[in-house]
C-alpha cells in the first residue's frame, strides 16, 4: 500500500487532540512492506474522540509507552502535563497496516475510550434518528436490527435514557450497549468486516481518506 502525499496525510476535518499508545517500535518497521518507515521509531494509536488511525515518531531522546495518551497539537506530540513537544504526526493509518500488538491493544482501547466518555454514547442512543429513506442510526448497530431499533425508539420517548445500564434494563434485548458500540467502531476502522469491504456510513470515525491522485 502506497504512502499518502503529504497533503492527504492528517487532512481531515476532525482533528484528534488526544491518542492512545497501541504499539511502539523503537527500531522501526521491520517488515519490507512497510519500509517507508524502516528504522525510524514508531507508534501506532487511537484518536480518543474520532478512533483515528494515526502514526506518531518521536523526537531524538523521547518514546512512546504502551497505553500511554499522547496530547496532540498542531501535528506535534506531547506527554501529559510537559509543554515540550516530543514527537510528531506522520499520518492516518490503514488498519491493514496495525502490528499484532495494536489489533490486540485495539479492542481494550476502545472500550476504555468508551467507558470514559459514557455520556456521548448514552446520548447516541437517545437522539440518533434516520440517514436515509432506508436506514436509521440505530441499525448500523451491530445486533440492532428493526425491531429492536423500534423498541429502542418507543422506549425513549417516554424518558431518555440515563445510562448503558438503564438502555439494557428498559429494552431488555440489548444486554451490552457499550459492547456494541465497540463493535460498530471496529468495523467502521475496518472496512474488510463490512458488506462489499465497504463502509458507507461512519457515526464515529473519521472516514478514511481517498488515495491522492498522482
Amino acid at each position: 500500500m502506497e504512502q499518502k502525499n503529504k497533503k492527504d496525510m492528517y487532512d481531515s476535518k476532525k482533528h484528534e487532540k488526544n491518542a492512545i499508545v497501541l504499539d511502539y517500535l523503537s527500531r522501526g518497521y521491520l517488515d519490507n512492506n512497510m519500509s517507508r518507515f524502516k528504522g525510524k521509531p514508531i507508534a501506532q494509536v487511537i484518536g480518543a474522540d474520532y478512533f483515528t488511525l494515526l502514526e506518531l515518531t518521536p523526537n531524538p531522546g523521547s518514546d512512546y509507552e504502551i497505553g500511554e495518551t499522547i496530547t496532540i497539537k498542531n501535528g506535534k506530540t506531547f506527554k501529559k502535563d510537559d509543554n515540550k513537544p516530543t514527537g510528531r504526526v506522520l499520518g492516518r493509518l490503514d488498519y491493514n497496516l496495525l502490528t499484532a500488538t495494536s489489533r490486540i491493544e485495539l479492542d481494550y482501547a476502545i472500550h476504555d475510550l468508551i467507558e470514559n466518555q459514557k455520556s456521548k454514547f448514552v446520548e447516541f442512543f437517545n437522539t440518533a434518528g434516520a440517514v436515509s429513506t432506508r436506514f436509521h442510526k440505530l441499525e448500523l448497530i451491530p445486533g440492532i436490527g428493526k425491531k429492536h431499533m423500534w423498541k429502542i425508539i418507543e422506549a425513549r420517548k417516554e424518558k431518555p435514557f440515563e445510562s448503558f445500564e438503564d438502555i439494557s434494563q428498559r429494552v431488555p434485548p440489548i444486554s451490552d450497549p457499550a459492547g456494541m458500540i465497540v463493535n460498530r467502531i471496529k468495523q467502521e476502522l475496518n472496512p474488510n468486516t463490512t458488506k462489499r469491504g465497504k463502509n458507507k456510513y461512519y457515526l464515529f470515525t473519521n472516514a478514511p481518506l481517498r488515495k491522492a491522485k498522482k
